[in-house]
């Protein structure tokens, strides 16, 4: 129904009742209690918005860090699209608890969720979460043994921008043996654990589809340095069923009510 947080604001402000009392934070619960919940908390949910930003290099995801911008200070009417189809209009409390849900490296650019929604924030990244991920990856071919693994707390070298229209300027996809890009979607570790199955595909012959089900840090740049790969521009296009489609980079959109991860 909710995030914790919510849970503890619901309870705070009495919206939440068990066995016909008002209840007070802590209280503990038997499968056997009744459990009820206001209407008010409902309308209070529905009055949150979840955004979809299209990343720009230059922008942490979450907290300001190193001096770099955070990417929530791109909201404002300013930077509204407008070709946005919802009919939600910008507000200032729109801003007030407003989170990533999911993270961009610093130099990895795409579609980003922020949301004030806990069931949102839970969809897509909670433990239990089986929403999927599609990325558009640019990589160098350096041979296994070149690109070495690096701890996921290490910056990596900059990325560069990456756009669907560049030309091909190296056939990478000629030289990369396929007996590697089956490793890549199946047979990796990555902090002594197995790594999902991911679908693995070219998309131009220097540029990676991957479609993953899992987060784990700079997890992409890992995997391909593991198998000689060099990760060069990476770009998120898609999570579940929403796309970036053609929202322009720096600016952002409203999720609308009829789309659902």
């Amino acid at each position: 129904m909710c995030s914790r947080r919510e849970a503890d604001e619901w309870i705070a402000l009495g919206w939440v009742k068990v066995n016909g009392q008002v209840a007070e934070m802590g209280v503990q619960v038997l499968p056997t209690d009744r459990i009820e919940v206001d209407k008010a908390a409902q309308g209070f949910q529905e009055q949150r918005v979840t955004i979809l930003l299209h990343k720009p290099m230059g922008y942490v995801s979450g907290q300001a860090e190193d001096g770099h911008t955070p990417a929530v200070a791109l909201i404002n009417p300013r930077t509204h699209w407008r070709d946005d189809p919802s009919r939600n209009r910008f507000s200032p409390p729109q801003l007030r608890g407003l989170a990533p849900a999911g993270r961009l490296d610093i130099d990895s650019v795409g579609l980003l969720v922020l949301t004030q929604d806990g069931r949102v924030a839970r969809q897509l990244i909670g433990e239990d979460s089986t929403v999927d991920k599609e990325y558009l990856v640019r990589v160098v071919y350096q041979a296994p043994g070149q690109a070495m693994p690096r701890h996921p707390s290490e910056r990596s070298a900059p990325l560069q921008e990456i756009d669907e229209r560049d030309p091909v300027s190296t056939n990478v996809q000629a030289v990369f043996p396929p007996e590697l890009l089956d490793r890549l979607r199946h047979g990796l570790s990555l902090d002594g654990q197995p790594l999902k199955p991911a679908k693995v595909d070219w998309q131009n012959p220097e540029q990676l589809r991957f479609v993953l089900t899992e987060g784990k840090k700079r997890q992409i740049r890992r995997m391909c340095e593991l198998v000689g790969l060099k990760v060069v521009g990476l770009k998120r296009i898609r999570i579940g069923r929403v796309t970036l489609g053609n929202l322009p980079v720096g600016q952002w959109r409203y999720l609308s009510s009829h789309e659902q991860f």
